[in-house]
């Protein structure tokens, strides 16, 4: 698996914890959750990175994702699906050096791994309106890779 697959499966699983536990205490969360972690250092660098940016930004990304997942209330999205897309929705808007085809296929390619059945096509379709929305498709140069 590569460095930055792992950091995202990492920084999905912790803003999974962080929303799962409640705690208002994110600092503290956090700090729990990394110390039950010990992998390569370039893969926390960036899942750390990706879970502080979504954090910060949890209010635009929800109003985005919520404005392209027709007919669903994000309280009724599973903690996984809505997680990872707050996830790749932070890559869509601030990781302009990612293409956003990248974003998008490990996303759902997470989805398949981490989510349930409907999973991958639902943070598919959800991801590629927001990507549309952002314009973020118009900007992408043919033949990106990461």
């Amino acid at each position: 698996m590569g460095v930055r697959r792992e950091a995202r499966e990492l920084a999905l699983q912790a803003l999974y914890q962080l929303d799962m536990s409640g705690d208002e205490d994110t600092a503290r969360s956090l700090a729990l959750f990394w110390s039950h972690f010990r992998g390569r250092d370039d893969a926390q660098r960036f899942a750390h990175e990706l879970v502080e940016g979504v954090c910060a930004e949890r209010e635009r990304l929800d109003a985005l994702i919520r404005e392209c997942a027709e007919h669903w209330r994000l309280p009724r999205l599973s903690r996984v699906d809505l997680n990872l897309l707050r996830l790749a929705t932070f890559e869509l808007l601030a990781r302009e050096e990612i293409p956003t085809s990248v974003s998008i296929n490990e996303a759902v390619e997470i989805a398949r791994r981490f989510g349930g059945e409907d999973s991958a096509a639902f943070v598919n379709g959800v991801l590629d309106a927001i990507a549309t929305l952002l314009g973020a498709k118009a900007k992408e140069k043919p033949g990106g890779a990461e």
